[in-house]
């Protein structure tokens, strides 16, 4: 990370924050599955629990 990206994350807030790991998260989950890394299921059940335990609904 280099400063400019480390002084953008200090000024967000909490929220923004957790959204922001919550979207990255959700990434690398459909980058595993395009990848066929892991299969929908495991897609569908990592995403749920991500979203459950982060407070978001399925985006």
């Amino acid at each position: 990370m280099i400063n400019t990206d480390k002084e953008n994350w200090d000024s967000l807030s909490y929220e923004d924050k957790n959204h922001k790991l919550y979207l990255q998260q959700k990434e690398l989950l459909a980058t595993l599955l395009e990848h066929r890394a892991i299969s929908k299921e495991q897609y569908q059940k990592s995403l749920t629990d991500l979203s459950e335990k982060m407070g978001y609904t399925n985006e």
